[in-house]
């Protein structure tokens, strides 16, 4: 027994360092620690991550679905000058092919001029839809993700669904694939039946009266681009809404002292799963 106890005392050191090499080992294993991750901190075994407002106190996301579009580099240009940042949640073929030539440079352009670029689904489908497989709704975020790293070398940590439907299911896929559904609790209307100019103003007002500083924080919904009614886009109201509606807004929000950030930043998560170098075109770049 004397004898087994030494021989125990001699090779626990042993045991040990071994114990921590094999830790130490599967810890630095490529691929390990990046693909289980997040970097919103989430559980994996807790249900999808729902976002519906920022957290962080001060702080206003300005938010545009449905492009790239034409006016995103009046839009662009217009947030940069008053000192803003936005989130734009794109769509691979909704309106256009985001591949597209002139679709690539739009988004290359916001993105790099430090707006977040992150996914609205490739086809802008009603998740929640009972003829929608759950291979289906995979694919509609997969084919987004994909694109958005290709063109720009990030692959986004947040995504918002198509009219803003989800259910459990949509929850749980976005959970598996590292990502948070962000939704909002300020809709401009802007694509309401009748959209209005001073309505979408009258709108942002009452939310920032609502929602005073230190404490007060907005998490919008503004559109890129207009659906399609009486067989025409309402693009004259878009003019209106960038030239009428965001300048009296930019101003309303920098006179209460609001910071205007990214969804990201207002709520003090990272933008991205991971950032690398945008990658060449090639003959899969297609719709």
């Amino acid at each position: 027994m004397l004898s087994l106890l030494v021989c125990a005392l001699l090779l626990s050191p042993f045991f040990g360092v071994l114990a921590a090499s094999v830790s130490e080992e599967q810890s630095e294993a490529p691929g390990i620690r990046s693909l289980f991750k997040s970097p919103l901190n989430i559980d994996k075994r807790s249900p999808g991550q729902l976002i519906k407002s920022c957290t962080v106190p001060g702080t206003v996301a300005l938010t545009f679905d449905d492009g790239p579009y034409y006016y995103i580099y009046d839009l662009v240009k217009m947030l940069d000058a008053a000192g803003a940042k936005a989130t734009f949640f794109f769509n691979g073929k909704n309106n256009f092919c985001i591949y597209d030539e002139d679709n690539v440079k739009r988004v290359r352009f916001a993105y790099n001029r430090g707006h977040q670029v992150a996914s609205h689904t490739w086809a802008h489908m009603n998740l929640t839809s009972a003829t929608i497989s759950n291979d289906k709704v995979h694919d509609e975020m997969w084919k987004l993700d994909l694109a958005l790293t290709r063109i720009t070398g990030a692959d986004p940590a947040f995504m918002r669904p198509p009219y803003g439907a989800y259910n459990q299911t949509v929850l749980n896929i976005s959970k598996d694939r590292g990502q948070a559904v962000v939704l909002w609790d300020l809709d401009s209307e802007d694509t309401s039946k009748t959209p209005s100019v001073q309505n979408s103003i009258n709108i942002y007002n009452k939310k920032i009266k609502e929602n005073p500083l230190p404490n007060g924080r907005i998490l919008t919904l503004n559109h890129e681009t207009k659906r399609k009614s009486s067989s025409r886009i309402h693009a004259s109201f878009f003019f209106d809404d960038m030239f009428q509606v965001m300048p009296a807004v930019l101003q309303s929000l920098k006179k209460a002292g609001y910071r205007m950030v990214t969804v990201a930043e207002c709520l003090g998560k990272r933008p991205y799963r991971s950032v690398k170098a945008p990658e060449a075109r090639t003959d899969k770049w297609k719709c």
